[in-house]
């Protein structure tokens, strides 16, 4: 089973593999058991370059190897800097592969197309797939940033392998609500698909206050009163409360912020809460 939260690693830079270890068995602890990462993470936040934060969290497993039995451990592979997207069936199995030597493990419990990549007909990417979870290196697939025609095409090519498409990654928060609007949370209650949302507080925005409707921000602070939380939580629990039963993919490397995130499991909003949020982030009201 994966938690309502996910640990996101995009900011996970592995400095110091003592105190990443600590963070990691945090987030286990607080229920984020669906760690999340991707080859490219580490070009910025202060890594070192493409796999290196896939590097870092090998690096915790391999000094705590108890963890990865405690995890649901997903990367994404599919973004080229420079191309930028490549999902031709023989470079996503070596990408693949690579990912699994930087992580130090024999298999990946999920995988996804990072971004989609147009000039790959999708019956070939699902070929590249199939081929890897017939070998045991994948037990799940997955996409991320995928429109609902592109999902419904590559899991259509997929079921020819009987391979199951598992899981779609949308942005999505109460800034962000495209997800909600065009059909990629209605395509996966229809098919059975786990959406994650990726930044659910777009990045940090939602917590910080920065760079948000003035409305937006006093409907999150007046549930947050009302909640005892704070309206970083609100907005996490906002993401928790659509049917499709998001698993909301949170990236702070700070471990009593997590522990804050991790209130939202236990927040239940109102129809009248979820709707004064969509119309204070859209400025105006719904028809």
């Amino acid at each position: 089973m994966v938690g309502p939260l996910s640990f996101g690693c995009w900011r996970f830079t592995g400095t110091d593999v003592g105190a990443d270890t600590t963070l990691i068995q945090h987030a286990l602890d607080l229920g984020m058991n669906l760690v999340d990462t991707a080859d490219v993470y580490g070009l910025d936040w202060g890594g070192s370059g493409f796999g290196a934060n896939e590097t870092a969290l090998g690096d915790v497993l391999r000094h705590r190897p108890d963890l990865r039995d405690r995890m649901v451990l997903a990367t994404k592979v599919g973004i080229v800097p420079g191309v930028p997207y490549v999902s031709d069936p023989g470079y996503l199995v070596r990408a693949t592969e690579a990912s699994l030597r930087r992580l130090g493990t024999d298999h990946l419990d999920l995988l996804q197309v990072h971004r989609p990549d147009p000039f790959t007909h999708p019956g070939r990417v699902a070929d590249a797939l199939g081929g890897l979870h017939e070998r045991g290196l994948v037990r799940a697939v997955g996409v991320s940033n995928h429109t609902p025609a592109q999902v419904r095409a590559l899991a259509q090519h997929l079921g020819l392998h009987r391979v199951p498409l598992v899981s779609s990654q949308p942005e999505f928060s109460a800034l962000r609500l495209n997800a909600l609007r065009d059909g990629t949370l209605d395509l996966c209650m229809e098919m059975s698909i786990t959406p994650m949302a990726w930044s659910p507080l777009s990045g940090g925005r939602l917590a910080t206050g920065h760079n948000v409707p003035k409305a937006l921000n006093a409907v999150l602070r007046q549930l947050g009163a009302r909640e005892g939380v704070s309206p970083a939580v609100i907005a996490v629990a906002f993401v928790l409360a659509h049917p499709a039963r998001l698993v909301a993919v949170v990236g702070s490397q700070n471990p009593q912020r997590l522990t804050e995130l991790a209130a939202a499991t236990r927040v239940c909003l109102s129809r009248a809460d979820v709707y004064a949020i969509i119309q204070a982030s859209d400025g105006s009201p719904l028809p």
